[in-house]
């Protein structure tokens, strides 16, 4: 069957986690209950780990209840765009040298406010696409 369909290429776990070391924005998915949620934040990819900086609300709550979880970040440039998604485990950070750790990463809030709980996302599976823009082809 010949198609004119592009539907992305398929990028390696390097070349997944290099774009998110290059992205600072993203979405957290978590599952409670059979209950979605969708959280857009701020992160940094280092150290083969997503970490994520919050405050109590119903994120971590709802992490200590599911910590699986699935992790979202996308870009665009130059008419081509890119999609990672991370499945794995998250964990809070509790004791205080890891936290002392977490501080000198530079996870920037996106609002004014002082985040005080590191999130820590250790990935089980990394995966990604990236697709070249346009038009859809036209129905014969």
């Amino acid at each position: 069957m010949n198609t004119d369909e592009e539907p992305g290429v398929v990028l390696s776990r390097e070349e997944a986690w290099e774009l998110l070391q290059g992205s600072r924005f993203g979405r957290l998915a978590v599952s409670v209950a059979n209950q979605p949620d969708v959280y857009p934040l701020n992160y940094l990819a280092a150290q083969e780990k997503i970490w994520i900086r919050t405050n109590p609300g119903s994120k971590l709550a709802e992490l200590t209840v599911n910590s699986l979880v699935a992790f979202e970040a996308d870009g665009l440039s130059d008419g081509t765009a890119w999609s990672v998604v991370v499945k794995g485990v998250a964990r809070i950070l509790e004791s205080q040298t890891e936290i002392d750790a977490a501080d000198l990463l530079p996870v920037e809030p996106w609002i004014k406010t002082r985040m005080w709980t590191h999130v820590e996302v250790t990935p089980a599976s990394v995966s990604g696409r990236r697709f070249v823009l346009g038009a859809e082809p036209e129905r014969c």
